[in-house]
């Protein structure tokens, strides 16, 4: 479980760090967060000063969780601090209404809790101020008094239906304020450094059942009930969990669920602390697969998984370049300078983390992926996936050179266009995610399922509204293409027209490029967006049976060759290309193979002649 040894010390290496205003925050060992409703301010001797509701954006509060409260789902459990009105409220039965409103049990369990906190050596003002405000059983009388619960007028009893940032207001969260007579403390009790170190070590000293931590190799407390909300304040998936004694979880290995894994507290609540950190922080989700990559000393990486590609991270132009890389020299230099910027801040032992996390049912999170690579290698594999599946693009305004994120791969060769977007399921998309990673971290061969599909899309353009969407769809096909020849060793892939290839596929998508041009170029400006030749309509067609099509199309576009201004080099350009295949080749009516693709891409491209910098 080396991953659980790397999120250890990402907790070790940033616990003590000073965080910024409104950034994620590494929680404390024995503590968790939750959405608090309800704001209570006291005084340091217990007396009530005020009260308000909470909005949303300013509801997340750092609790303190004891091993049973920070992983209750049921029974009377109650937090050691903060918690919901019916274990805090000695008055809510005069209040509350339904199943719960004998809240006797509840409040008892969490009084006589705080109490033994108050008491020990390890109190903190705070707790005690808290105790002996509760202690009065004036806490729902106070709340109505300051207008934070609504009553009904006729009963006295709280207002059904009303609600606190959309939760019922008999459920509702309360977090509390404590000021001090030195005004030096900090007094928002879920921001209060001292007070997070009195529970920690009030909690360690309550603590026993001492047992071998498998993970440390110390005799230290174990604990067999794990965090949750790993990847957000609502989730009840747990990645460690040992709660089913009368299953075959494992039965007939182990006689008890001590000797199938034994981990520290302490352990546990540091690692699923980093881990829960590193999400918030960096995390990209599809669907219900969450992915993160880190450094081991947490240097700055590309974002791989973002959904764009990196060539548009804010750092891939220095801020006096003026030129797009349209050559792929120049794109290698642009590549090189970029990935050596994070190189130079790697060490000689920093390695690089790549975790997927998953939850097939609402209780288990699992770990469907997990890499470690070396910092020098993860780069090169950056380095060799973006140099080999780069293809020359165009944005709208310029034509450059660019790889693709897996984001625009897996819409492009399996997504539908709706409303102008292509779009694609995002369980579907976390599959592929899991498909794709290791080509581009370990250098696996692309899929060839994944290449026909673009094959297919980009041979359908009738399928797009929009031109742009199958023109990156166009694109990815060919950066895909271009990588999958690489990786199988079936020889170099140019990135402009090579006018020595023979092959058949690749010249008769030169035809169709040299034929699609021809056309649009005898349209008026303002119907280049509307109107569709001839080549577009019979695309798919001619993909499949390219001799008897080619046919079609070059009697289409006659009327349009004869009042083309260049009739005479578009002829040329036509017999040029089918002088490179022997009339035996030129009669196969045999599908096209996914090169005819590149073989269009490279000639549409020739075809337009560059600009120069005068001309710009």
């Amino acid at each position: 479980m080396s991953w659980t040894n790397e999120l250890y010390q990402i907790y070790e290496l940033n616990c003590t760090r000073t965080y910024k205003d409104n950034e994620p925050v590494m929680l404390p060992i024995s503590h968790s967060t939750a959405n608090a409703q309800i704001e209570v301010t006291i005084d340091e001797d217990g007396n009530f000063k005020n009260a308000s509701q909470l909005p949303k954006e300013s509801a997340v509060t750092i609790i303190p969780v004891t091993e049973d409260s920070g992983a209750r789902s049921s029974g009377i459990c109650p937090m050691p601090l903060s918690d919901k009105l019916v274990y805090i409220a000695g008055d809510y039965q005069k209040f509350a209404e339904g199943r719960r409103a004998d809240n006797s049990d509840y409040f008892h369990a969490y009084m006589n809790q705080l109490q033994t906190w108050a008491e020990s050596e390890n109190s903190h003002p705070a707790v005690s101020a808290i105790y002996q405000y509760l202690e009065k059983s004036e806490l729902m009388h106070d709340l109505v008094q300051s207008g934070v619960l609504k009553l009904n007028e006729d009963t006295g009893k709280l207002l059904e239906k009303e609600k606190i940032a959309g939760i019922p207001q008999e459920d509702a969260f309360v977090r509390f304020v404590v000021n001090y007579h030195d005004l030096l403390h900090e007094t928002r009790t879920w921001q209060d450094n001292t007070l997070y170190d009195s529970f920690i070590k009030f909690n360690s000293s309550q603590m026993g059942n001492q047992q071998l931590c498998y993970a440390t190799g110390e005799l230290l407390p174990a604990t067999y009930k794990h965090p949750s909300k790993i990847r957000n304040g609502g989730d009840k998936a747990k990645l460690i969990s040992s709660n089913d004694e009368s299953g075959f979880t494992y039965r007939g290995r182990f006689s008890g669920k001590e000797e199938t894994l034994s981990i520290s507290y302490e352990f546990s609540q540091k690692m699923h602390n980093a881990l829960k950190w590193l999400i918030s922080t960096q995390g990209q989700y599809f669907g219900s697969l969450t992915l993160i990559i880190w450094a081991s000393a947490l240097q700055p990486i590309p974002k791989e998984l973002n959904k764009k590609p990196i060539e548009e991270d804010d750092d891939w132009y220095d801020d006096d370049e003026t030129e797009y890389p349209d050559t792929m020299p120049l794109y290698k230099k642009q590549l090189s300078r970029y990935l050596t910027g994070y190189a130079q801040k790697f060490d000689d032992d920093t390695k690089i983390m790549i975790m997927g996390l998953d939850s097939a049912t609402t209780g288990r999170l699992s770990v469907s992926l997990y890499d470690e690579l070396h910092g020098s290698e993860f780069l090169k594999s950056l380095e060799n996936w973006h140099e080999n599946s780069a293809w020359l693009r165009f944005d709208g305004k310029h034509n450059m050179i660019k790889s693709f994120s897996l984001y625009e791969i897996i819409k492009s060769a399996y997504g539908t266009e709706q409303n102008g977007e292509l779009k694609c399921d995002e369980k579907f998309i976390r599959d592929q995610i899991l498909r794709l990673l290791p080509c581009v971290m370990n250098k696996r061969n692309i899929p060839e399922d994944l290449i026909q599909s673009l094959y297919h899309k980009a041979s359908n353009p009738l399928a797009y509204e929009k031109s742009y969407n199958h023109r990156l769809v166009l694109e990815t096909a060919c950066g895909m293409i271009r990588i999958f020849t690489i990786r199988n060793q079936k020889g170099a892939v140019t990135m402009g027209f090579d006018p020595n290839e023979t092959n058949r596929s690749y010249l008769y998508g030169c035809l169709l490029a040299i034929a699609d041009k021809a056309e649009s170029d005898t349209y008026e400006d303002a119907d280049k967006s509307k109107r569709i030749t001839n080549a577009k309509r019979y695309w798919n067609h001619f993909a499949q049976a390219p001799y008897q099509t080619w046919g079609i199309i070059e009697e289409k576009i006659q009327p349009y060759l004869n009042q083309h201004p260049y009739k005479t080099k578009i002829q040329t350009d036509i017999q040029m290309i089918m002088d490179k295949m022997t009339p035996e080749t030129f009669a196969d009516n045999s599908r096209l193979e996914p090169l005819y693709l590149l073989g269009y891409h490279h000639f549409t491209a020739y075809l337009y002649p560059k600009k120069n910098k005068e001309d710009k």
